[in-house]
């Protein structure tokens, strides 16, 4: 006599009394297992760590003055062996400046995030927090920085600040004090979008029980706004500040390329591409190899955010 197989109808039983017998899973574990279905995000992971470790690991294979020593005997070389990248209309090594040209890119796109996302965070919460008197004039006052275009805005300032100021030198580097101005501009500029997302969470979330539990027990308003209810409102954050990153890069490129941006010597993608436009047929390597490292560090920092997005989404049940 043979072994029966088992009934169809004992298998979801066993299935349904493992999954019961599993350990519930933590939410970093949930995040991660979503975001990592998002095979378009793990590509940006991927392009965006290269372009990292070119900006760091080609620091130990090309100084600071290498990208800024200029001979007008070799200005306009095509790439070659010695030059991979070429040179440009001074004669600068155009691979050692997007090496040193990334690393202020992406300094001043995490610095103007870091100061756009406490200003929007800030803002965005004691209005929804508090309302009233308080929300009506801090949502006033930024639909007034609204209105205004943000790229005319950044031209503006970026021309009535960066006049003769000195240069900077931080961690053994030089740096045109452009630099600094054009990180406030963005970050001064940027928030109002971020403020009225947290304010909207604040007010989808204040008058929930676990706020009005602590309100009862006597908590500060201080815990209660940073303890309590801005870390449920966390996944919105990180978000947009994953893509405030690559709105702050392509913003300086903007301007940079306007010549408004950052001053020389201190190199950026953005930089680099000012004047290139008058060899776009004749010196193509001026305008291809900066404009495709923005290129892919936006893209990949979209992709990012795109599966950040889908991964913090509390509606979502699959993981």
């Amino acid at each position: 006599m043979t072994d029966q197989p088992p009934s169809p109808t004992t298998l979801p039983t066993v299935r349904l009394l493992d999954e019961l017998d599993a350990p519930p899973l933590s939410l970093g574990r949930m995040t991660w297992l979503r975001f990592r279905r998002h095979k378009m995000a793990l590509v940006g992971i991927g392009i965006l760590t290269l372009l990292v470790l070119y900006c760091t690991v080609g620091a130990f294979f090309y100084s600071e003055k290498q990208a800024n020593y200029n001979d007008t005997g070799i200005a306009l070389q095509p790439p070659s062996a010695k030059h991979p990248f070429g040179t440009d209309v001074i004669g600068r090594d155009i691979l050692a400046r997007t090496i040193y040209g990334g690393q202020i890119s992406l300094l001043i796109g995490l610095t103007a995030v870091l100061l756009e996302t406490t200003l929007g965070i800030l803002i965005g919460a004691l209005s929804g927090y508090f309302g009233g008197i308080v929300d009506t004039l801090l949502m006033r006052f930024t639909e007034a920085i609204l209105i205004i275009p943000q790229i005319f805005l950044l031209l503006v300032m970026a021309k009535f600040f960066t006049g003769d100021l000195p240069d900077v030198t931080f961690l053994g580097r030089e740096f045109s004090s452009s630099v600094i101005v054009i990180i406030v501009i963005i970050g001064l500029t940027s928030w109002p979008y971020l403020a009225r997302i947290v304010r909207a969470e604040f007010l989808g979330l204040k008058e929930r029980e676990f706020v009005l539990a602590a309100r009862a027990t006597g908590t500060s308003t201080f815990d209660i706004i940073f303890r309590h209810i801005l870390p449920n409102s966390i996944a919105p954050i990180v978000v947009s500040a994953t893509l405030g990153v690559a709105n702050a890069i392509t913003l300086e490129a903007y301007i940079s390329f306007l010549g408004l941006g950052v001053r020389p010597p201190t190199a950026t993608w953005g930089n680099m591409l000012e004047g290139a436009y008058n060899y776009i047929e004749t010196a193509w390597w001026l305008w291809l190899f900066p404009g495709l490292l923005i290129l892919l560090i936006v893209l990949s920092i979209n992709f990012v955010g795109d599966g950040l997005r889908d991964a913090l989404d509390p509606r979502s049940r699959t993981v």
